[in-house]
């Protein structure tokens, strides 16, 4: 049998909130729920943006004074919500309103030339020629300059991009373990992987009491890197500022870091280990890595994700100079006024002008079919396949291709073999790439469009998260799947309310981009779309939970699904603990530095297997040729 990789957890942090217990789904949507779910919400989001403190069994405000669940939304509710989603940029990040910069000048001399006095230490080697330097007392001199001098001083800028997704307002990861000048992309990860975690409801001891070493993987990259000053930024720019540069700093930048230190300071993974990068696509090209890798039989349980932190300056200036970003221009233009809404700049399907980046972590826990039954996981989704396809031949690396139209084709048309061409036409709706670009807009409806026509869809239910959290990067697609696992669980189609109507040259025929949220049926399939840049597309299939238990009772008998049922309760009760304690913002960050280390010397090693300290199965070597009909 093909093992069916199920979503038996899923945790991190956007600009909507935190993962699990679709807490971030919640906010975007946060007008359709009902009483006790928005209480919820508005607590959870107060605890994580450090509004209210919990102690001893209540809710504290800044000041020191109690303060009920139920008044949090009357008294934070404004503040939560300016505090969420897409805004202004912060302080934290840098001032899109005097960004600084150095800017250069050419000075030149006087009829006295230049002069001036410094310590001798600080002169800079080697001297140029034409400077005349002259000793003083104390270790000082004068020096002296009779050509143009060529200097760069600080100065700032007005930021013509001024918006981005950034994490609730006053979250500060850094704050809940011991970071250890740790880039805020790594910090994210801590969280976002800890998160996931202790949503599945089964302690990490427990899986691995279950199964082998060797058959948990970790599969997560980021795009920039780790581009703060702790991380690349600090490599690339340090010197030119003065300063030194840290031996952490390149190792710490690699996009490789979200793996490793997931393996390092929170599972103690010695299985697979792999880092894909595919721009925007990223996410969907590690579960795609995870998901085969299960189906094969090489691993049972798989962490999957992407953190990206790319709310800087010098990331901002990039995108911004390839006219990718929507900037306060454009933004006027659009809309007529001198006034930008910035909580509007990202605006997919409609008149736009550009992205809006953010940022972002994202982690799904994957089990496989066999597994989540015997341990009573709960049951999120399931993957039925992953498929990526580039581009061929182009002018542009940055233009669209054919790639996106077989992967969006592959993955409709096993929907339709796996549940059949009623769910796929009733019950099937898309989270689009949607990246809030005038091409972007016209390219991806037609691949909409087009598949839809040839699988006889009329009315294709189109959601897009980029309007709420911004283009994360690398997390991108897993931000559209937590929006997927939140449509299955309430029941709430996203609309795309940052537009006031679908632009004309959208292809939508077939389509429903709805500017407004409404109430959905129960879904069967969602498909995640990622158009990336230059030529990384990707689409998934995600079978809903309800259809996901179908297929394990067709598969496993109604006898062994009502002993997973059984199970399943204390999962739950376990996984209502976790929420009430991270909703009160309790989070219980796994960071496990220097712990549990295995001595290389304690490994025992034999012709069939191989024995870890620390893991009660042993990894079993392999002992078959699978050549055997070649040698």
């Amino acid at each position: 049998m093909t093992a069916l990789p199920l979503i038996v957890g899923m945790g991190g942090i956007n600009a909507a909130g935190r993962t699990s217990f679709h807490q971030g789904f919640r906010r975007i949507v946060i007008d359709k729920l009902n009483a006790r779910a928005r209480q919820e919400t508005f607590v959870g989001l107060a605890t994580l943006m450090n509004l209210v403190s919990y102690r001893e069994g209540e809710l504290f405000d800044q000041a020191g004074k109690a303060i009920a669940p139920a008044d949090i939304e009357s008294v934070f509710g404004e503040q939560i919500l300016r505090g969420t989603l897409i805004r202004k940029i912060e302080s934290n990040h840098f001032d899109p309103d005097a960004t600084p910069w150095h800017q250069k000048m050419t000075l030149t001399p006087s009829e006295q030339g230049f002069s001036f006095e410094t310590r001798k230490r600080d002169l800079p080697t080697p001297l140029p020629s034409s400077w005349q330097v002259t000793e003083l007392d104390g270790g000082r001199v004068k020096v002296e300059i009779p050509d143009n001098l060529d200097i760069k001083h600080h100065s700032v800028r007005d930021n013509p991009i001024k918006a981005a997704g950034q994490f609730p307002t006053g979250f500060k990861p850094e704050n809940l373990y011991n970071s250890r000048y740790q880039p805020r992309g790594l910090q994210a990860t801590i969280f976002g992987a800890s998160d996931a975690i202790h949503s599945t409801g089964i302690a990490w001891e427990d899986i691995l009491e279950k199964i082998g070493a060797d058959q948990i993987g970790v599969y997560s990259a980021s795009v920039m890197g780790q581009v703060q000053n702790e991380g690349l930024g600090g490599m690339m720019n340090n010197r030119l500022r003065g300063d030194r540069v840290s031996t952490k700093n390149l190792a710490l930048g690699l996009n490789t870091m979200s793996t490793d230190f997931i393996n390092a300071y929170v599972t103690g993974n010695v299985g697979t280990t792999f880092t894909a990068s595919g721009a925007c696509a990223t996410f969907l090209y590690n579960m795609r890595a995870a998901v085969q890798d299960m189906q094969a039989g090489r691993i049972r349980v798989a962490i999957v994700g992407s953190a990206e932190a790319a709310v800087t300056p010098e990331v901002v200036e990039g995108f911004g100079n390839m006219s990718a970003l929507a900037n306060e221009e454009g933004l006027k233009r659009l809309d007529g006024t001198d006034n930008v809404d910035h909580r509007r700049t990202s605006r997919p399907f409609g008149e736009n002008c550009g992205f809006t980046i953010g940022e972002g972590a994202q982690f799904a826990i994957l089990m496989d079919d066999q597994l989540a039954l015997e341990m009573g996981a709960q049951v999120m989704g399931s993957v039925a396949d992953v498929f990526v396809n580039a581009d061929g031949f182009k002018k542009s690396i940055t233009a669209p291709g054919p790639g996106n139209y077989i992967t969006m084709a592959k993955s409709v048309a096993l929907a339709k073999s796996i549940l059949g061409g009623e769910a796929l036409e009733q019950r099937s709706f898309i989270l689009a790439h949607g990246s809030s670009t005038p091409q972007n807009r016209v390219t991806e409806s037609l691949i909409y469009d087009r598949i839809a026509d040839s699988f006889n869809i009329s009315n294709w239910p189109v959601a897009a998260p980029k309007a709420f959290v911004g283009h994360t990067i690398g997390p991108a697609s897993g931000d559209q799947l937590a929006m997927a696992l939140g449509i299955f669980a309430h029941n709430i189609m996203p609309g795309v309310t940052t537009i006031d109507k679908v632009a004309d040259d959208v292809y939508d025929e077939r389509l429903n981009i709805a500017t407004e949220h409404w109430s959905c049926p129960d879904m069967d399939v969602a498909f995640i779309n990622s158009k990336g840049f230059g030529g990384n597309n990707a689409t998934a299939a995600i079978f809903s939970p309800k259809v996901t238990l179908s297929m394990m009772e067709k598969r496993y008998g109604k006898e062994a699904f009502a002993g997973y049922q059984e199970k399943l309760q204390q999962v739950e009760q376990a996984q209502a603990r976790y929420q009430q304690n991270a909703d009160n913002g309790q989070f219980g960050l796994i960071y496990k530095f220097g712990q549990g280390q295995i001595d290389e010397n304690d490994i025992k090693i034999s012709e069939q297997s191989i024995s870890v300290p620390g893991f009660k199965h042993d990894i079993t070597l392999p002992t078959t040729n699978p050549f055997e009909d070649m040698v």
